[in-house]
């Protein structure tokens, strides 16, 4: 895969560039929030920046007509970092458990890794689907609803716990699914070039 120098200075590709940072100061600024309830309402305000910031990048990409394979690849590493930084963090300081930690970074890693394999395979970077997104969001959902200490609204945060992790699992098996049909298509592709 060739990235495009022409497709590198893109606005899109600076807002994802910029979420990466916005997710460093996010980590730093956890260790507060034990300590002083309105660092968690910074926390929170700064969350939803961070998703605005990621409908915004695709929204631009697509209507300045800047969508690059170098886009495609830092959006949702973007993404997938900022949920790294805040996850590792949350579970640091005791506010998340093991469990869900283990699910979030090994979904993350193994999207990863298979995202990095498929398009070494295919010579294409695919881009997210509408599972990945709408997965990233309950999982932004229920961190949101962590940071505001909303644990007490029994109803609400296990809502938001037990959907993040079954959505976080049907979304590794979507990305299974969907390289194994594009591995399929590319090799039925590659044989019909040859008839």
């Amino acid at each position: 895969m060739i990235v495009k120098l022409n497709k590198i200075n893109t606005i899109s590709n600076y807002i994802s560039f910029s979420r990466i940072l916005l997710g460093i100061i996010i980590f730093f600024l956890l260790d507060k929030i034990q300590e002083d309830y309105s660092y968690r309402i910074i926390l929170f305000a700064l969350m939803w920046l961070g998703f605005f910031s990621d409908l915004l990048d695709g929204y631009l990409a697509r209507k300045l007509n800047q969508v690059s394979e170098l886009g495609k690849i830092i959006d949702p590493l973007a993404d997938k970092i900022c949920i790294a930084i805040i996850v590792i963090k949350l579970y640091l300081i005791g506010e998340i458990n093991a469990f869900y930690f283990w699910t979030i970074v090994l979904r993350d890693v193994m999207i990863f890794f298979g995202g990095i394999l498929l398009t070494r395979k295919i010579k294409v970077v695919l881009p997210s689907n509408y599972l990945g997104k709408i997965t990233v969001l309950f999982i932004g959902l229920f961190l949101g609803a962590v940071v505001m200490n909303l644990n007490e609204i029994d109803w609400l945060y296990n809502s938001l716990y037990y959907i993040s992790l079954i959505l976080s699992f049907l979304s590794v098996v979507g990305y299974g699914l969907r390289a194994i049909e594009t591995l399929n298509w590319n090799k039925n592709r590659d044989v019909q070039e040859y008839i």
